[in-house]
């Protein structure tokens, strides 16, 4: 397991606030990176991609260099739309739900907000759920 430091600062300075505002979530290191939980959930999921090291992540977000990538949970009527736009989006080969996301300079961080929401409503008991602005 490693530290968060091998995702930019940046990235999980605009990451934390969105995920810890949502009811009774938690953030710990993951295995690689940092991921964000709801009871046992993940729902959030973000690391740097080393093609050495986490391949199966490579293979998905179809690079052969280092990149930082965040993963979620979506409805399944969503990840049709999401996958269709191609990149920054992919399809990781595990989870019938998990949608995978490249992040960069160009990404657009109140579409994260929004896709982190839902992807929390996702997992969520529903009382939680309830509680959440989700987005329109």
């Amino acid at each position: 397991m490693t530290g968060p430091g091998d995702v930019p600062q940046a990235y999980l300075d605009r990451l934390r606030p969105v995920c810890l505002d949502l009811p009774e979530t938690y953030e710990e290191p993951a295995w690689v990176g940092t991921r964000w939980r709801i009871r046992r959930r993940t729902f959030a999921h973000v690391c740097t991609v080393d093609p050495d090291h986490q391949a199966a992540y490579a293979r998905a977000a179809g690079t052969d260099g280092p990149i930082c990538v965040l993963t979620f949970r979506c409805p399944g009527d969503e990840i049709a739309g999401l996958l269709a736009a191609g990149p920054p989006f992919f399809k990781p080969d595990w989870g019938a739900d998990v949608v995978g996301m490249a992040l960069d300079d160009t990404t657009d961080w109140a579409e994260v907000a929004e896709l982190l929401t839902e992807s929390y409503c996702v997992l969520a008991p529903k009382k939680l759920a309830a509680r959440v602005d989700r987005p329109g």
